[in-house]
């Protein structure tokens, strides 16, 4: 064969060879990214799984307001009480 030959095979052998070490490192930087992103959708599933036994309980903030809001109302009928009561004190 001639020398030229020779030397083409070996830029295409070389070439060759560059193009499967790019390929094997791509694939592998694209599982690990498969992985990673595999897990955070893991964490999310538990996030919203948590979230849901969270506010599983929902229908008992109309009640839990409706409480306060009786709470709010005789603290503010004592405040006016005490108020009264200690003016008449005062003077």
């Amino acid at each position: 064969m001639d020398s030229q030959v020779d030397n083409l095979w070996l830029i295409a052998n070389i070439l060759g060879a560059v193009v499967v070490v790019v390929v094997a490192a791509l694939l592998t930087l694209l599982v690990i990214f498969v992985a990673r992103i595999r897990k955070r959708v893991d964490m999310i599933k538990a996030t919203l799984v948590s979230i849901k036994e969270n506010t599983a309980d929902t229908a008992l903030i109309t009640t839990t307001a409706g409480g306060v809001e009786l709470v709010l109302a005789e603290g503010l009928e004592h405040h006016l009480f005490l108020g009264r009561v200690l003016d008449k004190v005062r003077s």
